[in-house]
């Protein structure tokens, strides 16, 4: 570690920190996310269990409360939507069929639900994107730094040119090093969360048949 920062440029050392810090950032998120989508996986599963399971429309309103999860919150949203539905709410928000009310709710819910899991994605693409360029940044102000202490010196021999020029490429193959895993990983949670989405649809149009089965009653 105190090979990277012996660079006697402190711009460059510091392009090496900056990197170091984005690669921590990366990789912080990409675990924190990983860990999310897991519980997350796991909750769905136990709700989707449970609320296929039942033979009532208001049993599964109270699987539903006592669930987590995402799929168990776009249910908390529906139940709660016809419960004020039920009480003849007459305020703009409930104006219209009852089918167009409760599917608004239920978007709603999950754009919220898709908003939350889209947190640190623009911050993966951000690095992904930017690193690189970071590095070359590093590069080209250590090269340039790396010359200017060979034209002092008067000497342009091999020995002399390799070392300093070497270093500065440092940045550059940490740059590369850095954006790898945050455009790897940001393609592979937009990925997942494209597929979570669709399964949120899915429930969310199985519930407005049912309740449109019911005739909108709890």
């Amino acid at each position: 570690m105190n090979n990277l920062f012996s660079v006697n440029s402190p711009i460059v050392s510091a392009t090496l920190l900056l990197l170091i810090i984005l690669s921590i950032v990366t990789w912080s998120t990409a675990l924190l996310k990983l860990w999310r989508q897991w519980q997350t996986k796991k909750d769905d599963r136990a709700f989707n269990d449970r609320f296929w399971s039942v033979r009532e429309w208001s049993e599964a309103g109270e699987v539903a409360q006592d669930s987590r999860g995402d799929i168990a919150r776009l249910a908390q949203a529906g139940f709660a939507e016809l419960k004020t539905m039920n009480e003849a709410q007459h305020d703009l928000k409930h104006l219209g069929a009852p089918h167009e009310v409760l599917e608004r709710m239920l978007r709603q819910q999950l754009q919220n639900i898709q908003r939350f899991h889209e947190r640190g994605l623009a911050e993966l693409a951000t690095i992904g994107s930017t690193a690189p360029f970071v590095g070359l940044f590093g590069t080209v102000w250590g090269i340039m730094h790396a010359l200017q202490d060979i034209g002092k010196s008067g000497s342009a021999s091999l020995d002399i040119v390799a070392g300093p020029i070497g270093e500065a490429l440092i940045a550059t193959a940490i740059g590369i090093a850095t954006a790898l895993p945050a455009v790897l990983a940001y393609n592979f949670f937009l990925r997942r969360l494209k597929v979570h989405v669709t399964d949120l649809e899915n429930f969310a149009h199985d519930f407005l048949r049912l309740a449109q089965k019911h005739d909108y009653k709890l």
